[in-house]
């Protein structure tokens, strides 16, 4: 069973969506402050985060960057702070999914279900592998694991979508309304800019931007080659 951990200071929205998400069969720790949640992470790994921007005792971008550097977890933001600038902190951090206030309790659950089996290990593909300037990537769907010369990258469940689609489809061109639709599900999740945040940190971890070629005036493809 998937467990989520849910830190919300608002006792209705956290209670609604908790709700919602143990009748799919989730389950669910709530937390209404940052503190009992950080504590309890020290003692378990939950499968995705849910983390309010705004909470009393401290800021959740900079509490999720805490996380990141300690636990690969996914992790899905909830906050009133609709600018776009907002939304790129938190791809940028490393967050799969970023929700505005007010929202439907059923889309998020949605959304993370979306989220939740973008992560999951299971799969039966072949891997894939290809070289460029030396060197290696591997890519292993089997085990859900993308390692470049043995070493494995740490990605989150949209980077992961992006590098898997143009890879597999690679030297195909894609623009970002068609990266945004096939691999981030939905279109409305925000301007094609946050394609750009994605790839910006791809190409970070993959240490060489090589990887991911930016075809002016039209989007992405993938440079590495079979074998």
């Amino acid at each position: 069973m998937a467990e989520v951990f849910i830190v919300e200071d608002n006792d209705n929205v956290r209670d609604a969506l908790a709700g919602y998400l143990k009748l799919e069969g989730i389950d669910v720790r709530e937390f209404g402050s940052l503190g009992p949640a950080e504590s309890e992470l020290k003692r378990r790994t939950p499968d995705l985060l849910v983390l309010d921007v705004m909470l009393p005792d401290g800021d959740g971008f900079l509490f999720a960057k805490q996380v990141k550097s300690r636990k690969d977890i996914p992790i899905l933001f909830l906050t009133a702070r609709d600018q776009e600038s907002d939304r790129i902190t938190g791809l940028e951090i490393g967050a799969d999914d970023y929700v505005v206030k007010p929202f439907s309790p059923r889309e998020v659950v949605l959304r993370i279900r979306k989220i939740l089996a973008r992560t999951s290990s299971e799969g039966d593909e072949k891997g894939l592998v290809f070289q460029l300037e030396g060197s290696r990537l591997e890519i292993d769907r089997e085990k859900h694991r993308i390692s470049i010369d043995g070493t494995g990258l740490s990605l989150t469940a949209a980077e992961w979508n992006i590098l898997v689609h143009l890879a597999e489809r690679q030297p195909q061109v894609f623009s970002r309304l068609q990266l945004l639709e096939s691999c981030l599900g939905s279109v409305a999740e925000g301007s094609e800019r946050t394609i750009d945040t994605h790839i910006k940190n791809l190409r970070r971890k993959m240490e060489n931007e090589g990887w991911i070629e930016t075809v002016r005036g039209f989007g992405y493809r993938f440079n590495g080659e079979s074998g």
